[in-house]
């Protein structure tokens, strides 16, 4: 079999950073998180609190989105480089998806926060978008979803009295299995992983909203790819400014009003409240993510090119490096490693992740001089496939 063909055609270096930027955001939230055990034992100390509040707040839910919304960016970047060639790649795509389900399965028994398979099984619903034309009804459609409609229609429902819609959010009871906290079992942890912790990930992502979400923003990232908003970023400047004045006022706003927003709703109907305080909540998380989005955009393609084009190497292996994050910090915070979810300080955590992203970003610099790919993405290339003749070594 022939060697698989390299397209080497000029990269949106704008959106490999993006995507750097969005990979530090989500790692810098899990570090302070303690991959997840943070919950077991949320810290009082108000300097700490301090830390994981400014975090959170910036990052927290944004960084999810934004990969989100990259991932269908590349989605059409893909489907529609095979249909320059006269390649029709839907039924490739889904393959391509079900190599990385397979991963974030293989990953969620590691981490059962692993987004890898849900990423998979969502860019399902997107593929048929690929042939409608109208960039205005993908748009619409990507803003129906990121209104919450499920959300809508309980809440709805809820406020008429619905017994099935006024029943807490099932996510709320969960606890952090005691064997991530004790117990020095690796075993144990990721059996835990798959019969907990993985009904778990879905029961959240579908309550609290994300499964709307990465739908809605993976649909507006397809417009994105399609309108060349990466590939001929002069012609958008205006449109990356006034973005971001609009989504910087938004999140002002929700972030001020957020306490009375939620409290229009009864607090006589057990969950008006809650699913109503969600939505509000996830609104302010994309108002900010599109306002990191644009602010990042504009700094890029000005007078910061120099400084965040260094987050481009990260971005081309974002797949290699979101697996590695885990792998190295799991055992840190978890049982079966050093334990250290109960002693690390929130700020001893950030300023780790820090360095410890610096330190990825370095490597990746190092390994594109060598390498055309990072070493998951060229796995995850080889499968699509199915050859290992993909060209892996620069020339």
């Amino acid at each position: 079999m022939a060697a698989v063909k390299t397209d080497f055609v000029p990269r949106m270096e704008g959106l490999d950073a993006l995507r750097g930027f969005a990979l530090f955001g989500l790692f810098i939230v899990h570090m302070p998180e303690l991959f997840e055990l943070y919950w077991a034992h949320p810290v009082t100390d108000p300097t700490q609190l301090l830390w994981h509040d400014i975090i959170f707040t910036i990052f927290a839910g944004k960084s999810f989105a934004l990969l989100a919304l990259c991932f269908g960016v590349s989605f059409f970047i893909i489907m529609d480089r095979s249909a320059r060639r006269g390649q029709d790649f839907s039924v490739r795509f889904v393959w391509r998806l079900a190599v990385l389900g397979i991963l974030g399965l293989l990953h969620g028994l590691w981490y059962r926060g692993d987004i890898l398979e849900v990423l998979a099984v969502m860019g399902l619903f997107i593929i048929p978008f690929y042939r409608l034309k109208s960039n205005a009804l993908v748009l619409a459609t990507g803003a129906f979803f990121l209104l919450q409609p499920w959300m809508i229609f309980q809440l709805v429902s809820a406020l008429d009295g619905a017994e099935w819609a006024n029943k807490p959010f099932g996510y709320w009871s969960a606890k952090i299995p005691e064997v991530y906290l004790t117990g020095n079992d690796l075993a144990a942890t990721v059996r835990m992983n798959w019969v907990d912790g993985h009904p778990f990930k879905w029961l959240f992502m579908a309550e609290s909203g994300r499964l709307s979400q990465i739908l809605g923003l993976s649909l507006i990232g397809m417009v994105l790819g399609r309108i060349d908003f990466f590939a001929q970023p002069e012609k958008f400047v205006r449109t990356r400014i006034i973005s971001l004045l609009i989504a910087a006022c938004l999140a002002v706003v929700l972030f001020l009003q957020k306490d009375k927003l939620t409290g229009l709703m009864p607090e006589a109907v057990a969950m008006a409240r809650p699913l109503w305080g969600s939505m509000v909540s996830g609104w302010f998380d994309l108002s900010v993510m599109f306002t990191l989005m644009m602010g990042f955009l504009t700094l890029y393609y000005g007078y910061a090119h120099k400084l965040l084009n260094l987050l481009a190497p990260a971005g081309r292996m974002t797949l290699t490096l979101y697996i590695l994050q885990s792998i190295v910090f799991v055992p840190v915070f978890y049982s079966f490693g050093l334990g250290m979810h109960a002693t690390m300080l929130q700020s001893t955590a950030i300023l780790i992740g820090l360095a410890a992203f610096a330190i990825q970003v370095v490597l990746a610099h190092l390994w594109f001089k060598v390498f055309l790919y990072g070493p998951f993405e060229w796995l995850w290339r080889a499968a699509t496939y199915l050859t290992l003749r993909v060209p892996f070594l620069r020339k």
